[in-house]
């Protein structure tokens, strides 16, 4: 039998983290309260939780304090809850390294519907190189270049022969570049493409995005991830 995924709940409002936790251990989760932003990152070594629900008022340390101290060492999804609604907080918490963002009060299906999506789409890197071989065995929906391939149907991606944690939206923006070589895109385009109509934010989401994938992904001497001064970015493949 496999093991159940993990979720530690990070929350204040005790009535709330109760209620999340009952969501999720009825949809077969293990799941694991905290209430303050200390014991969040104390818990979370401990724990080894597969995803975080990191709500962003905390007493003490806040949640984007958090979220910036868990990045430093991982990857794990991290969705983020917080009543605030506004732009820049959305911004602010995906530069800070979070999957997704869900305003409160939330719809319980909504939120297990999150959980799900984001597990789903993210594959821990593995420690060791993959050898050439398996490289050159990619199946589904990628794109191969010198040193890189980009597979969104089995959301990883191959950099050096390594493979490189990416996030499910980080991923998708790199996947749709590449996958239309010295194409220009306006950030309103990707913003359409990538997130859909529906997405309530601004451009600057894919600048953040864009400035995550450079800090992974460098320059090749083939290809490179550029920006097109007042009108957007491209992946650019060199002739």
């Amino acid at each position: 039998m496999a093991a159940k995924q993990k979720i530690l709940i990070v929350d204040d409002d005790v009535n709330i983290a109760e209620l999340i936790s009952l969501y999720l251990t009825k949809e077969c989760f293990d799941t694991l309260m905290v209430h303050d932003g200390e014991e969040a990152i104390a818990k979370f070594t401990e724990y080894q939780p597969n995803l975080i629900l990191l709500d962003l008022m905390l007493p003490g340390i806040d949640g984007y304090e958090v979220c910036r101290e868990i990045r430093k060492n991982s990857s794990v999804p991290i969705i983020m809850l917080s009543a605030k609604g506004e732009i820049f907080d959305k911004v602010l918490g995906l530069e800070l390294g979070a999957d997704d963002y869900i305003i409160k009060p939330f719809d319980s299906k909504e939120l297990v519907a999150r959980v799900k999506a984001v597990l789903r789409r993210f594959h821990p890197a593995s420690t060791q190189p993959v050898p050439p071989a398996e490289a050159a065995e990619q199946t589904g929906d990628y794109v191969a270049y010198p040193d890189l391939i980009i597979n969104q149907s089995n959301y990883s991606v191959l950099y050096y022969g390594s493979t490189i944690e990416m996030p499910p939206k980080e991923l998708e923006l790199f996947y749709f570049l590449a996958s239309h070589p010295n194409q220009v895109f306006t950030r309103e385009q990707l913003l359409d493409h990538i997130w859909g109509y529906e997405y309530i934010g601004d451009t600057r989401t894919v600048d953040v995005h864009i400035k995550r994938l450079r800090e992974k992904i460098k320059d090749h001497t083939s290809w490179s991830l550029s920006t097109v001064w007042g009108i957007g970015y491209k992946f650019e493949v060199k002739k």
